[in-house]
């Protein structure tokens, strides 16, 4: 019988007894492993407060900048953050996995979320000293906040390498792909709460307190972490240094499939990331302010939690290479569809608006959460694959490695799509970069797909790195 959810093998073997047919998450990695359940629940609690900062570090930026310039400037500048944190999350990705392949993985985990913990707490007191020098017409410089939040990127650089590496040691293979929907499901409800928290919090209560509540909620996270086991290698393996990352190198030349998975991810987060775009939206072309900033970052969440949500199916798609590739092109339709509804917005198309929940064009934002939606469910179904192909053809000794160049990748891509999009957003105009972007990469994954056979056939049963 023909497989309808396998995008490339209609004559796919049916899927094992263990792994019946689903249509909401499968829930059974919680259940196998408790420490996986743990991890789990830790990282969602903390990650909303990651987000959170996240989005209110940018809107910090774009405050303080737009008191002496215009909106595409500021934009510009928030833009940096993620350029400015490139290089070393590059350094710390690659050191870090070799970190996690070289020494216990849990002490590893444990050491880098303090870290980003303790640059948490920085941010809290630049704000309070911002607060302080407010009502006598200063304000403090912006270029600490790009020092303080790339200490913070690279510790969740190293984390974050660290704890999906961990995964397949604490979890039986076939519930690997299941894990990582579930990791979507709960990514997906922190980039929904975080960013419209933080959004309700600055508008309310301002940016010490929004900052403050990240590093409370940073307590779970830790938890989840110190309550795993030891992790310690299960073989020899070259101490941090040249040749350990020689030898992680050597096998990336010999894995096209993951090399291709790293590769299509940068097309998607370089040429079609909307987010920094969103602060200079919220003022001139949908209004709102910082409360639509929060909205619009959540639309994306709403998306990937959904996409999390109704993962039941991934378990039975096969043709890992198709699915991603497909996924990324529904990822750039939707793209596209938003910047239609920037330029509708700038054009006047949706009536008047302004800074002010009260000025908000209301048909604008909701056209521009739907479209963003769309961006959210298919850039978590390419996650989810992307994930599952290189946790499972990936030996063990290579996983921390790996994980580091992957988390360089989906951590380091959205920050060069930050200074792509300011960038033509400060030439064209806000509705040119998803506009523009969307259409290349509809071009350029689709010549991949049919320039790489290996791709193409790439076979879950069978995981070839």
């Amino acid at each position: 019988m023909a497989d309808p959810l396998d995008p490339a093998d209609p004559k796919a073997d049916p899927a094992p007894p263990t792994a019946p047919h689903r249509t909401f998450a499968d829930f059974s990695p919680l259940r196998a492993s408790p420490a996986f359940a743990r991890l789990w629940i830790g990282q969602g609690v903390s990650g909303i407060g990651a987000w959170l900062t996240t989005t209110a570090v940018g809107l910090l930026i774009f405050d303080i900048a737009s008191e002496t310039m215009d909106e595409p400037q500021a934009t510009f500048l928030v833009s940096l953050v993620g350029p400015i944190a490139l290089v070393p999350m590059i350094v710390a990705g690659l050191w870090g996995g070799m970190l996690a392949d070289a020494f216990d993985r849990r002490t590893v985990a444990i050491v880098t979320a303090l870290i980003g913990w303790l640059s948490t707490l920085s941010l809290v007191a630049l704000a309070w000293w911002d607060a302080a020098m407010a009502p006598s017409g200063g304000r403090i410089e912006i270029w600490p906040l790009y020092i303080i939040t790339t200490v913070n990127a690279v510790a969740a650089t190293i984390t974050g390498a660290t704890r999906s590496a961990i995964i397949p040691r604490i979890l039986p293979a076939e519930l690997v792909s299941r894990a990582a929907a579930l990791n979507g499901l709960i990514f997906g409800l922190q980039v929904a709460v975080g960013p419209a928290l933080a959004g309700v919090l600055v508008a309310l209560a301002g940016f010490p307190v929004t900052f403050a509540i990240d590093a409370i909620l940073f307590v779970a996270g830790f938890l989840g972490i110190a309550g795993l086991p030891r992790l310690p290698p299960l073989s020899d393996v070259a101490r941090p240094g040249w040749q350990s990352l020689k030898d992680g190198a050597a096998f990336l030349r010999t894995a096209p499939n993951i090399r291709m998975s790293f590769i299509v991810d940068i097309i998607a987060m370089g040429l079609g990331r909307p987010h920094v775009l969103f602060p200079a939206i919220g003022v001139v072309a949908i209004g709102g302010g910082a409360i639509t900033v929060g909205i619009l970052t959540a639309a994306m969440a709403v998306g990937t939690f959904l996409a999390g949500l109704f993962s039941g199916p991934v378990a039975h798609v096969h043709r890992h290479g198709v699915a991603v590739s497909r996924a990324i092109m529904g990822y750039a339709g939707c793209t596209v569809l938003f910047g239609l509804v920037v330029a509708a917005a700038l054009l006047g198309w949706f009536g008047p608006v302004g800074d002010t929940i009260g000025q908000v064009s209301w048909p604008a934002l909701v056209l521009a959460v739907l479209a963003l939606a769309g961006t959210g469910v298919t850039d978590e179904f390419s996650a989810i694959f992307r994930t599952t192909m290189l946790l499972t053809a990936a030996p063990d000794d290579m996983r921390g490695r790996l994980q580091g160049i992957f988390m360089v990748v989906v951590t380091g891509g959205p920050r060069v799509g930050d200074l792509v999009a300011g960038t033509i957003a400060a030439l064209l105009g806000l509705w040119a970069p998803p506009v523009l972007g969307g259409l290349v990469i509809l071009v350029l994954i689709w010549l991949l797909l049919r320039a790489s056979p290996r791709w193409r056939a790439y076979d879950a049963r069978h995981p070839v790195p």
